[in-house]
């Protein structure tokens, strides 16, 4: 847990561990394999999958131009991080739409 409340706070040092857990907790079995532990900003299938499943259906958020704008922020913010750890990507968009305190 506390590797990926590290890498959060890499790009937010004011993250707080509650938060990132409930970010963990909601990924589960997805965070086991290195594969989908981490998120492709090159691969658009990938983008539709967080789009749907955290924009669109955890955070509530279903207007495609507001996911989209986020997801290109996010990706243009880690892109110098090669391995795009997904609570991390995941804390950024929620952080981005201002839907922390919603998690």
């Amino acid at each position: 847990m506390t590797d990926y409340l590290a890498d959060v706070k890499k790009y937010d040092a004011g993250a707080t561990d509650e938060v990132v857990s409930k970010i963990v907790k909601h990924l589960g079995i997805a965070l086991r394999n290195r594969d989908s532990a981490l998120v492709s900003c090159t691969d658009p299938k990938e983008l539709d999958r967080v789009k749907a499943g955290w924009i669109a259906k955890k955070l509530g958020v279903d207007d495609d131009k507001t996911a989209d704008s986020v997801l290109e922020k996010v990706c243009k913010e880690m892109a110098a991080d090669h391995t795009k750890n997904r609570v991390t990507f995941y804390y950024l968009v929620a952080k981005e739409l201002g839907m922390l305190g919603a998690l």
